[in-house]
């Protein structure tokens, strides 16, 4: 399950996404209308902005937009950003992997076998996905 800042992270995006070409959106609005509390919001844009997903503009019509267009930017850029890992246990972690109550020998795990497909094709839809999908 994805963490709140994911979530966050994502719906936020999605806003933005709809919004791309329009001008910018006030962290005030995309905090009402997305439902998401704006002291999280601001440190999730920063890092957004950090990452080059996102730029802003401040002053009277301020706010923050996409910095490319929404199919240019997939999904596993802004989930790996808001998770440690993509996988699903430790022993299949792309980022840290570790040990694994299941994994006796890491090359003969069945268990981490197929999870370590999971995770492999999780990396790849993420990957061709879009914000233009969500």
């Amino acid at each position: 399950m994805f963490s709140m800042k994911t979530k966050y992270a994502l719906r936020a995006l999605s806003m933005l996404s709809r919004e791309y070409g329009n001008g910018t959106v006030s962290i005030t609005e995309i905090a009402r209308k997305e439902n998401i509390p704006k002291r999280f919001l601001v440190n999730i844009l920063q890092e957004l902005k950090t990452l080059g997903i996102v730029n802003s503009l401040m002053g009277k019509n301020g706010g923050y937009f996409l910095t490319q267009a929404p199919e240019k930017i997939s999904l596993l850029s802004v989930i790996q950003l808001c998770e440690q890992s993509i996988g699903l246990m430790d022993c299949v972690s792309e980022t840290h992997p570790g040990d694994c109550l299941f994994c006796k020998d890491l090359e003969t795990c069945k268990t981490r076998s197929v999870f370590s497909d999971i995770r492999d094709y999780t990396i790849r839809k993420l990957q061709e996905t879009t914000l233009l999908n969500i």
